[in-house]
C-alpha cells in the first residue's frame, strides 16, 4: 500500500467518525442540546388574553428609580397600577405626563417598553426660549439671532457677539484679507 492511499484510508476513517456523531439543527452536538431543553422549558409563560396592536399609546406617570425605570398606564392594561417599564428613550422629568408609545416584550401586556414620546402641539416647554432662526424665503440670507450672546465656535477659533455690542474674535491664527480698502475704524485703535 502507498503512501497515498494510507492517507486517503486515514482521511475516510476521520470522515466516518465526524458522521457518527448526532448533530443538533444548528451544528452543536445533541447532548448539549438536550441540556438546554429545561431551560427552554421553565421559561414564564406569556400573559397574552388577546393579541396585543403592534403600537399602543400610554402615558408616562413617573420615572423611579432615580430615573431608570419609568411608570406608565395605557388603556387595557392588566390591573389599574401603573406598570415599569423599559425604555430606549433618554426619558427626563419633562416627559412625566405626556404621550408615550409603548411595545410589548415577548407580547407580554405586563411588559411594556416605551419606544417614543409623542411632541405635544405646543412643542416641549423651554426655560430660556432662544429666538428663532430666521431663513428669506430664497435661501439666499440666513438670520440668526439671540437675547445675550452668540458665539460661533470650531476648535480654538471663535466669533461671539454680545448684546452690548461687542464682536470677539479668537484664534491661534486670524487672518484679515481684502482685495480692496481694509478698514479699521474705532473711538481708539491699539495694536498689541
Amino acid at each position: 500500500m502507498s503512501g497515498r492511499d494510507t492517507l486517503d484510508q486515514q482521511l475516510l476513517q476521520a470522515h466516518a467518525r465526524e458522521e457518527a456523531i448526532p448533530a443538533s439543527p444548528i451544528g452543536e452536538p445533541a447532548d448539549r442540546v438536550d441540556a438546554l431543553q429545561p431551560l427552554l422549558q421553565s421559561r414564564p409563560a406569556v400573559l397574552r388574553s388577546e393579541p396585543l396592536p403592534s403600537l399602543v399609546i400610554g402615558e408616562l406617570i413617573a420615572i423611579a428609580d432615580d430615573g431608570a425605570t419609568p411608570l406608565v398606564l395605557y388603556p387595557g392594561q392588566p390591573g389599574t397600577a401603573a406598570l415599569r417599564a423599559r425604555t430606549v428613550l433618554d426619558l427626563h422629568g419633562a416627559h412625566i405626563g405626556a404621550q408615550v408609545t409603548l411595545m410589548f416584550e415577548n407580547g407580554d401586556a405586563a411588559l411594556p417598553i416605551v419606544t417614543g414620546v409623542l411632541r405635544p402641539a405646543a412643542g416641549w416647554p423651554l426655560a430660556d426660549r432662544p429666538d428663532q432662526v430666521q431663513l428669506d424665503s430664497d435661501g439666499q440670507r440666513m438670520l440668526v439671532s439671540a437675547k445675550k450672546e452668540l458665539t460661533l465656535r470650531c476648535g480654538k477659533a471663535s466669533i461671539t457677539l454680545t448684546e452690548a455690542g461687542k464682536v470677539l474674535i479668537q484664534g491661534s491664527y486670524v487672518s484679515s484679507r481684502s482685495t480692496g480698502v481694509n478698514r479699521i475704524k474705532g473711538g481708539s485703535v491699539q495694536l498689541n
